[in-house]
This record gives C-alpha cells, sequence and structure tokens, in this order.
C-alpha cells in the first residue's frame, strides 16, 4: 500500500463516522468508511487510478471535484449529491463551535487570497459574469421554473409548494417588503431573465428598470417581457450599477436578488454608495443575497474556480457594516435558512431528468461538473455554513411603517394577483 493511500484511508477514517462510504481502489480492493447510522446514507465510489488518492491529498479543496469531473472518481448510480452529503452531514457547521481559531500565517493567507480574487472591477466583473451566465439560456430553461426563470433563492412557506409556486412566493415576499406605490420607479440591479421585473410590473403597476452584465440575460429578458406584455413598463440595460449610478439617475426604490455575491468584499461600499445615490429620499431598497452564518470567511476553491470566479458570499456583519459608511438603515433582516437547500434540490432534480439534453448542449464533463456544484450549493445550506439574507434599507427613518404589518397585507394581495 503506498503513501497516498495510507494516507487517504486516514483521512476518510476521520472524516466519515456516520454512514458509510465504500471505496474501491484502482487495484480492485475496497475499503469501507464510517457506521450505518439512521438518516445517513451508504454510499460506494470508486478510484479508476493510482493518482486519484494523491491528486485528492494535493488539493482536498479541488481534488474530489476535479478527478469526479474527469471521470476519474466513479459515484454508484451517479448519486453525487449522496456523496458530497455523507461528507457534509458529517462535518456540520453546527458542530464546529468548540475548534480553535486559524492561525495567523492561515488568516493573512486567507485574507490575501480572498482580496486578490474579489477585486472585480467593471471590467472583469463583466467577465466573471459572462463566465457563468452566458453559457448559453437554454442550460437554464431546462433548470428553473419556466413562469418566473428565477436562479436565486425560492421561498417555501408551505410544504406542498411546486418550484414555481415558491419561487412567486419569494417574488411577493421582497415585493411587499419594497412598499410599492402607484407610479414608483424601481431598479432592479442584477435582473436575470427579467422574473423579478415582469412580477411587480403585472402585479403592482410599477415601472421597471432591469441592469444586468450578461449579454444573454438581457435578450431573453426583454423577449420575455414583451410576452408578458409588459414592455411599455419595463425596460433592461445591459449597464454596470456603478456606470448606472455615475449618470445621476434616482429611483423610487431598488431592488438586487442574488447579485450582492458576486460584488466582490472590496467593493462593499461601493455598491451601497450607489445605492444611496439612486434611492430617492423617501424611497425603500431590498437586498437578497445569500450570506455566512457566521463571521467572514472566503469563497471555496472549487466554486471560485469554475463557478462565479470573483465572487465572495458577504457576512451579515460585513454587509450591515458596509451599508451604515452610507447611512443606509438597516430597516429590517430576515434570514432564511433552508429555503435554498430545498431549492437547490428541485434544479439538481431537473438536471438529473433533463441529463441528455444537457450532454448534448455541452458534454458529459459539463453534467458532471454542473451537477458536483449543485450538490455542493445544497448541502451548504443544509450541513454547511451558508444561508440567504433579506435586508431592507431605507435612507429616511420616516420612509416606512412602524410596524411590520404592512408587509404581510402586501404579500396577500401580490399573490391574489
Amino acid at each position: 500500500m503506498g503513501a497516498s493511500r495510507r494516507l487517504i484511508s486516514r483521512l476518510l477514517s476521520g472524516m466519515v463516522k456516520r454512514g458509510t462510504l465504500a471505496v474501491t481502489f484502482a487495484d480492485g480492493t475496497t475499503e469501507v468508511f464510517g457506521t450505518p447510522a439512521p438518516g445517513y446514507p451508504d454510499i460506494a465510489i470508486g478510484f479508476t487510478d493510482e493518482a486519484v488518492p494523491r491528486d485528492i491529498l494535493l488539493d482536498p479543496r479541488l481534488g474530489v471535484g476535479e478527478a469526479y469531473m474527469d471521470g476519474r472518481v466513479i459515484v454508484a448510480e451517479d448519486d453525487i449529491m449522496g456523496l458530497v452529503s455523507l461528507a457534509r452531514m458529517n462535518n456540520r457547521w453546527e458542530d464546529k463551535a468548540d475548534l480553535a481559531p486559524p492561525s495567523f500565517g492561515r488568516r493573512i493567507r486567507g485574507k490575501a487570497k480572498s482580496a486578490l480574487r474579489s477585486v472585480n472591477r467593471p471590467g472583469s466583473a463583466r467577465r466573471n459574469v459572462a463566465h457563468h451566465y452566458d453559457i448559453g439560456n437554454d442550460l437554464y430553461r431546462l433548470m428553473l421554473d419556466a413562469e418566473h426563470m428565477q436562479y436565486s433563492c425560492a421561498y417555501w412557506p408551505r410544504e406542498d409548494m411546486t418550484l414555481a409556486e415558491a419561487q412567486e412566493a419569494k417574488l411577493a415576499h421582497i415585493a411587499a417588503k419594497l412598499k410599492l406605490e402607484p407610479g414608483c420607479h424601481v431598479l432592479d440591479i442584477g435582473c436575470g431573465w427579467g422574473g423579478m421585473a415582469i412580477f411587480l410590473a403585472q402585479r403592482a403597476g410599477v415601472e421597471v428598470t432591469g441592469i444586468t452584465l450578461s449579454a444573454e440575460q438581457l435578450a431573453l429578458a426583454r423577449e420575455r417581457a414583451k410576452e408578458a406584455g409588459v414592455a411599455d413598463k419595463v425596460r433592461f440595460e445591459l449597464i454596470d450599477y456603478r456606470d448606472l449610478a455615475a449618470t445621476g439617475r434616482t429611483f423610487d426604490r431598488i431592488v438586487s436578488v442574488g447579485m450582492f455575491e458576486h460584488v466582490g468584499r472590496p467593493q462593499f461600499e461601493t455598491f451601497f454608495r450607489c445605492c444611496a445615490r439612486m434611492l430617492s429620499p423617501e424611497g425603500t431598497a431590498l437586498v437578497h443575497t445569500i450570506g455566512r452564518l457566521g463571521s467572514p470567511g472566503r469563497t471555496d476553491a472549487f466554486t471560485d474556480k469554475w463557478i462565479f470566479p470573483g465572487g465572495y458570499i458577504p457576512a451579515l456583519s460585513e454587509t450591515v457594516a458596509a451599508s451604515e459608511k452610507v447611512r443606509l438603515m438597516a430597516t429590517d433582516v430576515e434570514m432564511l435558512r433552508l429555503h435554498y437547500a430545498r431549492t437547490i434540490r428541485e434544479w439538481y432534480a431537473r438536471c438529473q431528468q433533463h441529463k441528455d439534453a444537457i450532454v448534448a448542449l455541452y458534454d458529459e464533463r459539463f453534467y458532471r461538473l454542473w451537477t458536483f456544484y449543485l450538490a455542493g450549493a445544497a448541502t451548504v445550506f443544509e450541513h454547511g455554513g451558508m444561508c440567504n439574507y433579506q435586508i431592507q434599507f431605507a435612507r429616511e427613518r420616516r420612509a416606512l411603517p412602524l410596524t411590520r404589518d404592512y408587509m404581510a397585507e402586501a404579500e396577500q394581495r401580490l399573490l391574489e394577483g
């Protein structure tokens, strides 16, 4: 038995305690790690060549994902969700409270790498967005709800909801927090395929300007607005939020869903400064973002390299701190803990259902990349350190009612159409 084989066995023995992981090595021998336990999966995988253990050990943050992408790690029944779930369930965020803090050197290295990755100037921001969103609308049509094409966390107030119903509930939940009024002009920063803008125009009768850095999204958003009959109320532009703020234009409401993760930590204050400049004095803004449960951290290596280059998941503390510098008041904060996990599992199931179509669009390697990404994303909301935050902001303390009752009332009206 080689050194890499011994080390990977030791690593897996320490990592998998509940549930089982059966690993068949390239020489045909099998080792089983862990113990069967209720609620924990039993997973079998195989390594196709003797170098797999070494490559995983050389860079554990990338090694497993890249070996799976390349077909060098084979998962029985192609259950990559089960494999990642097993790993996350044995390493829950809640169970790490007593861990010692990282060393000074590790903290410095982590901060330096994070800063370099997340500078995100306008030019790099466009490239980073194109990397993920300009891979083609066909993939997203297969994966997302057809009604609203929402590529962000849905809202699940009931167990028996479909994905489309949960996404509509999310749109209404956010719209209610904007306290929309007749004649409002809303800015949607990072408008995606236009789902939020179209919903606001149809249900609230407001005017919406949506901005994006994705040419693919822009084209489809305009097409969908026309099909929905709201092209007279909704306009979409290919422009960076910083460039829009420089024009001096202002809006009665600002909403941003699933975009703040792409801003980059060094740009947090810039983002909120731009929002403050563009928001009318009596206006309201709402930022919906993936967030960290704990203190600030860094983007995992696989996501940064293959999925969202330049992205950064913010902690609530650093998000609010950045907004405070420009005197935006965080008038309401809500954490969504498990809603995104359920959403992503729906996307994962749709990708499994449409595997042949996705492989035809791209190839097997891309399909494995995408499903590994979705498996990691779903399980990090179930067992890791991620959640979603919805933060409402105002410039004027009297801009909103004294209690939150208006939110529930508006939400019900919006859902009733």
